[in-house]
């Protein structure tokens, strides 16, 4: 029978160094048409993105969120955040998500995939939930992204709790938005190629 591997805990992962983030000159913001098309061109020459979404908090009992309003791709060198007010950024989204032949790699993706049928009209495809991939690598419970950085970096990914619940519908976004929103699909990515190295060494 396989052992199963363990999940570093958060006193584990606290003692280690911080992951390396993307700043803000390597974070493009698409709000417009003309950038959703520049961002369109960039993405689709490659192969594999990060991928998550944000949506603004709902705090009030039986209140839905009609997010997602943020949608973010990364590369390994540099990172998208559409705001998804916009309807040319919704269905450049649309498209991007649509795309065949790439791969949208990102963690817990069951809630961002099904508000993103509803909000998009789109069942995106290429998803790759990255916690399978460790479960299918004998490690016993959802990894997380700071689980699956501290594993392959041997490094603490940091998340900011303040960003995480802020309101994600603002049409100004805020530099520590746009920081939490990209490194969290950054991270993703770095994980799936860090993933497929290994699987072909």
């Amino acid at each position: 029978m396989q052992t199963l591997k363990p999940t570093p805990d958060k006193d584990a992962i606290a003692l280690l160094e911080p992951f390396e983030r993307l700043g803000l000159d390597s974070i493009t913001l698409v709000s417009n048409a003309v950038q959703a098309a520049q961002a369109y061109a960039q993405l689709s020459q490659f192969p594999a993105w990060g991928f998550d979404t944000e949506s603004k908090p709902t705090f009030k009992v039986g209140e839905i969120s009609d997010g997602p309003h943020i949608l973010q791709l990364a590369t390994a060198e540099h990172a998208w955040v559409f705001q998804l007010n916009d309807p040319a950024c919704q269905a450049t989204a649309a498209q991007l998500l649509a795309l065949e032949g790439v791969v949208k790699a990102g963690f817990g993706l069951g809630d961002d995939r099904k508000r993103i049928i509803h909000k998009l009209k789109i069942d995106p495809m290429g998803i790759l939930e990255l916690n399978t991939v460790f479960r299918e690598r004998g490690y016993r419970k959802d990894m997380g992204v700071k689980g699956a950085v501290a594993v392959l970096f041997d490094k603490r990914f940091i998340k900011s709790k303040k960003a995480a619940t802020s309101n994600w519908a603002n049409t100004h976004l805020s530099s520590a938005q746009l920081i939490y929103a990209a490194n969290d699909a950054y991270a993703a990515i770095r994980v799936f190629e860090s993933l497929s190295l290994e699987t072909h060494s």
